[in-house]
């Protein structure tokens, strides 16, 4: 997809609602956050990331949502950019962007940076969740037990205790990678705050947790 297009399917989205719903088959969080940082500069704010694909399925989409920031200040910053960016999605300058590409420009970065922070935090967080480490626990204990079930008793203990390693693994290295991120947003005044549901999450300052349901569903 080109950039005119990606941008054009943005704009539509911003101009017509409240909540902008951005998807990557890929799972780019950085993709995602370099079009998540444009869509800011129209009057939205962050608001949540998830994998909306279940445990087991090969599925690494990554889905962003965006909520229209009512305050005066995002209103005025939304005409702005209309202003300054009429023929953006167009060929035209895109507000944050080098020409032509969805790589941003240098006094964009940091934006995008915590953009892609925020993202990978919070998708990284969805799927740590106790629901989804119960699921992963459950997979393998039925699969050691249809090994023991058809006598494959070495096979069992050898390919539960492999599976339980890997878990293991993978769990710390993601607790690991959700400790750097908080670090930095922390480091630049991002707050820690809990949602409805338990989890963590990063506001600026003053900034506070949308009310809206997850579009894509949990």
């Amino acid at each position: 997809m080109s950039v005119d297009s990606t941008v054009s399917g943005l704009l539509r989205q911003i101009a017509t609602q409240d909540v902008v719903e951005l998807q990557d088959g890929m799972g780019r969080a950085g993709r995602l956050a370099v079009q998540a940082a444009v869509v800011e500069q129209y009057g939205f704010e962050y608001g949540e990331a998830w994998r909306p694909g279940r445990v087991g399925q090969n599925d690494s989409t990554l889905a962003v949502v965006m909520y229209r920031d009512p305050r005066p200040e995002a209103r005025a910053r939304e005409a702005a950019t209309i202003a300054a960016f009429p023929q953006a999605g167009q060929g035209g300058p895109v507000p944050g962007l080098r020409p032509g590409t969805l790589k941003p420009l240098p006094e964009t970065e940091q934006a995008v940076a915590h953009l892609k922070d925020r993202i990978g935090f919070d998708a990284m967080a969805d799927a740590a969740t106790a629901g989804q480490k119960r699921i992963a626990w459950g997979g393998m204990g039925v699969v050691v037990l249809m090994l023991l079930i058809s006598g494959f008793y070495l096979g069992a203990l050898i390919g539960g205790a492999l599976m339980s390693g890997f878990l293991l693994f993978a769990f710390r290295i993601g607790d690991i990678r959700r400790r750097k991120i908080t670090e930095r947003l922390t480091a630049a005044g991002f707050a820690a705050v809990r949602d409805e549901h338990g989890r963590q999450r990063f506001l600026r300052p003053g900034q506070q947790l949308p009310g809206h349901a997850n579009p894509f569903g949990s």
